[in-house]
Parts: structure tokens; sequence; C-alpha cells
């Protein structure tokens, strides 16, 4: 069976040298030294100033909100993994569903405006598929209303844009290393912030609120990332180019196969690709449906990546292209070891069912 993701593993050689490390030292969690030396890789590789490891993508979420966000509502996206909106009422907070825009399939700046109020305590956009939004306008609508942008880049390893790392934008950034993403770290996740005094604190957060004198001071939790997950992101590390390399032919193969007779996600401009994923608009759900039925008997699994939309879970009102997009949209597998064979012979299948 062929999924949408398979984890890539490192060597085992490798990563057994810093599984050794682990044993010399004894140092299984608390900050050791293996996440902070992952930290300050992942911080040169990427460019960006505060990079904080934590035990998984929700966590970073979670705690970028207590970090800058007040009580009261965030606005985000309903089409978007159910952890951006579980994070939100996690930390006590409200989350408000704006619509998407059709072409580009973010969080739309100009719908966000008449959704602020006095309660609106952030604004949490997606980059959908690792696409970034418009960060210009949100920087704006953060600058005129005094409210924080958190973004939810759990797709974005890698990607830059406007020259820089699309982690560098917003009050915080933060992204998912599980298992399944491009650069993993079994389970995972990191935030971002050029903030010195914000990493200060979240720092403090991912470790129960503990100060630099032991005390306690101000809510906190247990986020921290522990040794062994930060050994298999050290194993991984010096294959992250080479990753990148694999799904770029294999995006390109789908790409060229099928850019014909679908619609795509419009990606934002002067912004490279990681090749995370690759999704494919049809014309209907029906459609939709005929091709996942006829790629599932060949043991290709597709996946309706978002359905439905969180608005929908919320039993909130229906979000015209969100809604419409969600129904219509599949991600097809795409992965470092996937055979190009097999990519070929799935989109033969696609172009049979939809005989056009």
């Amino acid at each position: 069976m062929i999924n949408v993701h398979k984890p890539v593993l490192p060597d085992r050689a490798i990563l057994d040298q810093y599984i050794d490390r682990i044993y010399d030292s004894n140092w299984l969690t608390n900050n050791g030294p293996l996440v902070q030396e992952l930290e300050l890789k992942l911080s040169a590789f990427l460019g960006c100033k505060n990079v904080i490891l934590v035990s998984s993508g929700t966590s970073a979420l979670e705690v970028a909100i207590h970090a800058v966000a007040k009580e009261g509502e965030i606005i985000t996206s309903p089409f978007s993994f159910a952890a951006t909106s579980q994070a939100i009422e996690f930390t006590g907070r409200k989350p408000v569903f704006s619509d998407i825009c059709r072409k580009t399939f973010n969080l739309d700046p100009q719908l966000i405006e008449q959704k602020i109020n006095e309660n609106t305590a952030a604004i949490l956009p997606v980059h959908v598929y690792g696409n970034p939004c418009d960060l210009n306008k949100f920087a704006d609508l953060s600058e005129r209303f005094n409210i924080p942008i958190i973004y939810d880049a759990a797709h974005c390893f890698g990607i830059k844009t406007q020259n820089q790392s699309v982690f560098n934008f917003g009050s915080i950034s933060v992204t998912s290393l599980h298992a399944t993403k491009l650069f993993h770290t079994i389970e995972g996740g990191a935030l971002f912030t050029n903030d010195d005094e914000l990493a200060s604190k979240i720092r403090k957060i991912i470790n129960f609120g503990i100060q630099s004198n032991g005390t306690i001071k101000g809510p906190g939790t247990n986020a921290k990332m522990n040794e062994f997950e930060a050994a298999m992101g050290l194993a991984l590390f010096p294959k992250i180019n080479e990753i990148i390399n694999l799904r770029r032919t294999l995006w390109q193969t789908y790409y060229d196969r099928l850019n014909r007779f679908f619609d795509f996600q419009e990606w934002s401009p002067n912004t490279t690709q990681n090749f995370s994923y690759f999704p494919i608009l049809c014309q209907t759900e029906k459609e939709l449906l005929n091709i996942i039925s006829a790629l599932e008997k060949e043991s290709i699994i597709p996946r309706r990546y978002f359905y439905p939309t969180l608005n929908t879970i919320y039993n909130k009102p229906a979000l015209e292209h969100s809604d419409d997009i969600s129904r219509r949209i599949m991600c097809l597998p795409i992965f470092p070891t996937l055979e190009l064979k097999v990519v070929i012979k799935a989109t033969d299948i696609i172009l049979k069912t939809i005989n056009r």
C-alpha cells in the first residue's frame, strides 16, 4: 500500500553515533547537548535567529499562543489540520474562522478586518501546503490593530520568500517536525522568532515556567524535545538537500503529466518550494471520488487534505471558498523513496479516470 507520506530514515550507523553520545552523557532531556546542537544547525541552515525545539508542532502552537496572545478570540483558517484550531481551544481561546483565497488556498487578509474586535487576541494564518500567506498584508493588519500574528508554518521547512526563511515572519512562526514531514525528529516541532526577549519567555514556558534561579513564575508546560528526537534530526540533517531534490523530481513528473487537466494552487511570488505536497483540484467532488476509488484499487492511497473544513467540524457557518475547495482537492503520494514508476502509474490511472 502506497500512502501519501512515508517517513525518511537516516543511515543507521550515523544515528547510532548520536545515540552513543546519549548513552555516554546519560543526558536524556532538559535542553540536552543534542537539542542545543540541532537548534544551532537549524538556525544556520534556515537563517533564523532563534530556533526553539519542542515536543510537537501542536505544542509549538500552544506555546506560541500562551506567549503572545491575550484571552479572547483568535482568527484563523478553516482550511487546515485540526491541530490549528485545537491549539486555540486548548489554550482557552476561541477560534474564529475566516474564508480563504480561492487561488492561494490561504487565509484571505481582505476578509479579516471585519472580524477584528476588542476580543481579538491574535491572527493565526496557515501557510497551506507550504505556500506563504500575503505576509505584507498581515504585517499591516498586525501594526494597525496591534494584534500579534502567529504563523502556522507546519509545511514550510526550507522554504524562502522575500530572500529569507518564511519562518522569519510574524511575531512567532511554528513548524512541525513530525515523522511525515520533509525534515523530522520522529515527533517534534519548533518555534521561530527574531525577538530575543520573546525567545527567552518561550524557553521558560516550555520548561514549566522555571526561571534561571529555579523559581517558577507564570504559566508553563512540559514541551521540551528529548535527546533521542534530536538524534534523529541530527542524523537526517545532512540529507535535507537530497530529500528536497528527490521530492522535486517526483513533483515535476506529476505536474508535467497533470497540469493540463487540473487546477493548481497559485504560488506566492518570489518564493521557493520544498515539494512536500502535490495537491490537485478536481472539477467536481464526484470526479475526486472516482479518482480516489480508481487509485485505491491499485493500493495507491491519496488523501483529502483538508476535508472536511474546520468550520464544518465546529458547526460554524459555511465559508464559500474553503468548503468548495475542500470538497474537490486531494494530495497525491510524494516522498523521497517513492519510485518514479508509481508516479507514472498513478497519473495514468487518473487520466484514464477523468477521460478528458
